[in-house]
């Protein structure tokens, strides 16, 4: 698990200090006089349907031959609603027409919370941004279940979609 080892105010070392009855051990700074409460990064990424709901949308970036899902970092100030409104728009200029929440999942590779969503497009018709994404695909459901990075997170949020719905297991 990520640990903050420094005070994110002054710089100074972290100590481990309890912190009432129910917060139990928490990192705290000796020099502020303040827990420090764990701090990560959070963002989306997003399950993406066409209107009909027959395909799904993945993608693959920075060179790698993975199929994953369209994601991005939530900006300082955005809901994570508003954050795959704008992902979805600048990775590959669609807009989100629909959208409900799935599953969310620590990722400590990263330290980020990553809150996934099940979104519906206005349209097949992207178009990518080539700094961000190497390829987008439409992939029908089996499809996608099939070519999605074996073993990630993208496929993990996939399959947890596809169950809650309607979508039966092959």
């Amino acid at each position: 698990m990520y640990e903050q080892n420094y005070c994110s105010v002054c710089g100074n070392k972290l100590v481990d200090k309890k912190c009432g009855e129910e917060e139990g051990i928490v990192r705290y700074c000796e020099k502020c006089g303040e827990f420090r409460f764990p701090m990560y990064s959070s963002a989306v990424s997003m399950v993406v349907f066409n209107r009909e709901r027959s395909k799904i949308l993945l993608i693959q970036q920075y060179g790698k031959k993975d199929n994953i899902l369209v994601a991005g970092y939530i900006n300082k100030g955005e809901i994570p609603q508003q954050a795959l409104v704008r992902e979805l728009k600048e990775e590959v200029r669609l807009n989100a027409v629909e959208w409900n929440y799935n599953a969310s999942i620590y990722f400590e590779k990263t330290n980020t919370l990553i809150h996934n969503f099940v979104v519906v497009s206005d349209s097949e018709n992207f178009k990518i941004k080539k700094n961000e994404v190497d390829k987008a695909q439409w992939f029908t459901v089996s499809e996608a279940k099939e070519y999605v990075k074996p073993n990630s997170l993208a496929k993990t949020f996939l399959l947890k979609a596809l169950r809650d719905n309607g979508f039966a297991d092959d």
